[in-house]
């Protein structure tokens, strides 16, 4: 693990990994335009991993019409997101972090020390981290915590220009 644990008031580290069609995401090029929800999950296919990458599927429109994008890293290499992609329809970036150089920034924690963690952090468009959750249980339940906190973000953004 990295030796900082990024928390909630902290500016959210940018990072740039490679996309799925060979491209490179930038975290800071779509914060520009969108929040982000940054989800680092275990595995792909894996039992609770597939519930929570269908429970966000199933909230996408939402996120959408809340001006967030969803993204997801994990150890897995592009040929097996690729798969779970297409085998669950997420309309989603999923991210390859194999050497776990983006898990180690943002400090996200191993469960015993060996097991990849599950962790969120809701970004808003300024950088900031306004959330922060970590958890290998309960990961449907993640997505409405989540939702809660994008309805408080742009609340308080539409009550500025009010």
């Amino acid at each position: 693990m990295g030796k900082d644990v990024v928390k909630i008031g902290d500016k959210a580290p940018d990072f740039e990994l490679q996309r799925l069609d060979g491209g490179f995401f930038r975290l800071y090029e779509l914060l520009k335009k969108k929040n982000v929800v940054l989800y680092f999950y275990p595995k792909d296919s894996s039992t609770d991993c597939t519930k929570q990458a269908c429970e966000f599927r199933d909230h996408y429109d939402t996120f959408q019409d809340l001006d967030t994008e969803v993204v997801c890293i994990s150890y897995d290499k592009a040929d097996a997101h690729k798969r779970f992609e297409r085998m669950y329809r997420l309309p989603f970036t999923l991210l390859s972090d194999c050497d776990a150089q983006i898990r180690n920034l943002y400090g996200v924690p191993r469960k015993f020390g060996i097991m990849p963690g599950r962790s969120i952090y809701v970004i808003d468009k300024k950088g900031e981290v306004q959330y922060v959750f970590n958890s290998l249980s309960k990961p449907a339940e993640h997505v409405q915590q989540v939702l809660d906190v994008l309805y408080d973000i742009n609340h308080d953004s539409i009550a500025q220009y009010a």
